[in-house]
């Protein structure tokens, strides 16, 4: 028989016994014109492909081949993978006639094997009571592979992507067969396993005589798979480095697919960090980041992978080192898809669930500009990502005006305590706060007058000035006050940045110039009495359609100046305040309580505002519990409200991967910190951290961190600064 002729019947055929059929002498003498594929190839009625889009039929897991038909529905899966592998090799053949013979004749001999495998699935299914059909068959190879325009499509897309994948699918459930106490399954599994290694090194030798001279394997297997198609797809449930090895990948090729990720059907949605979107909309396009800080933003470029969910996109300047993300995987993250940003706009080409920016200004709106289009999982334009409404959210000018109106409403040195509390705010999916309050009376709420647990007053809240007048005015009335110490900060500015400290009596020359320059151009300066802090914290909150959302709890740790140093969450962060908190009014009856009802007001204050500026997003208020003259602790529920991921927001994610019952840190070591602990570079410290605190992992089917510490940037590529995360079961010894 011509090689032809069985291509023709192979894919045109209406029956398996004819599809299954291959003579053992074939030759290939006139391999004629090249065919167009057809749009799905010919099949009995009972499989042909279901509808694209139709639901998914639900693949067995091992926990389920203990039921001899689970077993067979399993195995249909796979018969219809090996004759759909089977279809696309007849195809092959067809589309490209003027091949080299060698080439055609693997193709043949790989053909019959795939017949052969596809005949040993239904023998055993039908032992397993299963008839081939009897499932809905899907189509998604054919329609992956089949637009191939070139013999090189073919074994990138089928030898290099989904039969390297059944490397993993093989080895993994011929072991569970095996537990299951079926081994003639098992044994068919090891042997097809046997053959696709045979079957991706051929692929393997054909695509490196067709790629580019100079092009790496990795390379060349990115380049040319076109999407939906990517190297996710070359890879099963866990990584079978061994039969790679024995296909002949190299090292690298394995090493990169181990980390490789791409949404393999959940819509990604698309995260980046953009740590200078408030120096934008302080100055405009002018603003230019100074050294440090540029360098900073490169440290910690890739720390939204910790954001997301597994396969969603993270924009990067360059990927993170495939050692530091294997590390990163092998301490049970999920790794997400990595893009370059100067390739973003290639996104608008996929379906896209939500876009997600440290912080939504004009850069980012700038950024995504082509993606907006392709959003589904969330309706956004520019204009209602960023705009004139949302802007002020920005302003430290705001946050105090909140503060002021919270205070201002019924006592000035005490928040009531609401007579009652809705629903939404107070249960349900959406809650800000997870308890149900029992109603108070205002002679109740008084007993916290004396003292017992104050807020600050409004004297202490911050106050904008738009002049230097008003500024000097400002210092003057808070020093009239008892406060000997003031900060000025400007309005908008990078967090941790742009303060000013006043400590002396007199303001000196170099600082009035400081007021000067930084009100230029109608900008505002915030002045506030400069508080002794015992305990700083935040809350971090999500603004959705349905309303302001409360995630949890951290604690905040910062420096002499009040700039970033850590974050801390408890086991209990999503319920509670942070244990620091609390102690600072131990022995005050109700402190937890009053605490939880003063913050589930401000934040229905907050949620109002957020809502009338049509702002949807994360949210991070940061708090502080200071001493007065007196010694008492007094709460400041707001020092700043940021319309953006924090360090705390990232806190909490990073605590989704913490076993029950342990707390976290996350920890920011700069060049300053690394000295003081005796370390002159960052990958040396990296290692006495792994030595110090080794991870523990614990629990099934995800293992998640019982203890240990694991550096959250690449430790080689590090600059200006190192993050860290270290977790155990008490917090404050971290």
């Amino acid at each position: 028989m011509e090689l032809r002729e069985l291509a023709e019947r192979v894919l045109f055929a209406t029956t398996l016994e004819e599809k299954l059929q291959c003579p053992a002498f074939v030759t290939d003498d006139r391999p004629g014109s090249a065919l167009a594929a057809p749009a799905m190839p010919g099949r009995p009625a009972e499989l042909v492909f279901k509808p694209a889009g139709s639901p998914k039929a639900e693949f067995p897991g091992l926990h389920r081949l203990d039921d001899e038909r689970e077993r067979g529905r399993l195995l249909h899966f796979f018969a219809n993978h090996e004759l759909l592998a089977t279809e696309l090799m007849a195809l092959v053949l067809l589309r490209f006639p003027d091949a080299p013979p060698a080439f055609r004749r693997g193709v043949l001999q790989t053909l019959r094997d795939e017949q052969e495998h596809t005949r040993w699935y239904l023998t055993r299914m039908r032992a397993c009571g299963i008839a081939f059909g009897e499932l809905p068959v899907s189509g998604y190879f054919w329609r992956a592979v089949s637009g191939m325009s070139s013999p090189m499509d073919y074994v990138a897309g089928l030898s290099l992507t989904f039969e390297q994948a059944n490397l993993d699918f093989a080895r993994h459930f011929a072991r569970g067969f095996a537990t299951a106490g079926d081994t003639e399954s098992a044994k068919l599994l090891d042997r097809i396993y046997r053959d696709e290694i045979a079957h991706v090194a051929y692929g393997l030798k054909w695509f490196r005589r067709w790629k580019q001279p100079g092009q790496s394997d990795w390379e060349a297997f990115c380049t040319q798979l076109k999407f939906p198609l990517s190297p996710q797809r070359a890879k099963g449930i866990a990584l079978n480095v061994e039969g790679r090895r024995a296909a002949g990948l190299d090292a690298t090729f394995i090493a990169e697919l181990d980390v490789y990720a791409q949404s393999k059907g959940r819509t990604p949605s698309v995260f980046v960090f953009n740590p200078f979107a408030e120096g934008r909309i302080a100055q405009g396009k002018s603003f230019t980041p100074v050294k440090h800080q540029a360098q900073l933003a490169h440290d910690l470029a890739a720390l939204p992978m910790f954001l997301g969910r597994q396969d969603d996109v993270v924009l990067v300047e360059e990927r993170p080192a495939v050692a530091f993300l294997s590390g990163l995987k092998q301490a049970g993250f999920p790794l997400p898809e990595f893009v370059q940003r100067k390739d973003c706009v290639a996104l608008a080409q996929r379906k896209l669930g939500r876009l997600r920016p440290w912080a939504w200004g004009q850069d980012s709106v700038e950024l995504f500009a082509p993606l907006f289009a392709s959003l589904t999982g969330e309706t956004r334009t520019a204009e209602t990502s960023f705009n004139e409404r949302i802007r002020p959210l920005y302003s430290k000018a705001w946050s105090a005006e909140l503060l002021r109106t919270f205070l201002s409403g019924d006592n000035a040195d005490v928040a009531p305590v609401p007579a009652t509390c809705s629903r939404r705010v107070a249960g349900g999916p959406h809650d800000a706060l997870a308890h149900e309050r029992q109603p108070q009376t205002a002679a109740a709420s008084r007993r916290h007058a004396d003292g017992a647990l104050p807020l600050c007053s409004v004297d202490e809240v911050g106050v904008a000035v738009g002049s230097l007048e008003d500024a000097l005015a400002a210092i003057t009335a808070i020093r009239q006050r008892g406060h000997h110490k003031v900060v000025v900060k400007q309005a908008f500015g990078l967090a941790g940045h742009n303060a000013l400290r006043l400590w002396e009596p007199k303001l000196l020359d170099t600082q009035r110039r400081w007021m000067e320059k930084s009100l230029q151009n109608g900008r505002q300066l915030v002045v506030e009495p400069w508080l002794e802090r015992v305990v700083d914290f935040s809350a971090q909150l999500e603004m959705e359609t349905a309303g302001l959302r409360l995630l949890g709890y951290t604690g905040l740790l910062t420096d002499a100046r009040g700039q970033f140093l850590a974050n801390t969450a408890a086991p209990n962060f999503a319920r509670s305040v942070p244990p620091a908190v609390l102690d600072c009014f131990r022995g005050q009856r109700g402190a937890a309580a009053w605490l939880r009802e003063l913050f589930a007001s401000l934040f229905k204050s907050l949620e109002t505002e957020l809502k009338a500026a049509g702002y949807l997003g994360p949210v991070g208020v940061d708090a502080f519990v200071y001493r007065d003259a007196a010694g008492r602790a007094r709460l400041k529920p707001v020092v700043e409200i940021n319309p953006r991921y924090t360090m705390g927001r990232l806190t909490l994610e990073l605590m989704q991967r913490v076993a029950p019952g342990a707390g976290g840190k996350f920890r920011l070591v700069n060049a300053a910190g690394l000295r003081a602990e005796g370390f002159t570079d960052f990958p040396s410290y990296a290692a006495q951290l792994r030595g110090r605190f080794p991870l523990r992992l614990e629990g099934e089917p995800v293992p998640r961190i019982r203890s240990g510490a694991v550096c959250l940037n690449d430790p080689a590529a590090a600059q200006a600064v190192l993050a860290a995360f270290h977790v155990g079961d008490d917090v404050r010894s971290l």
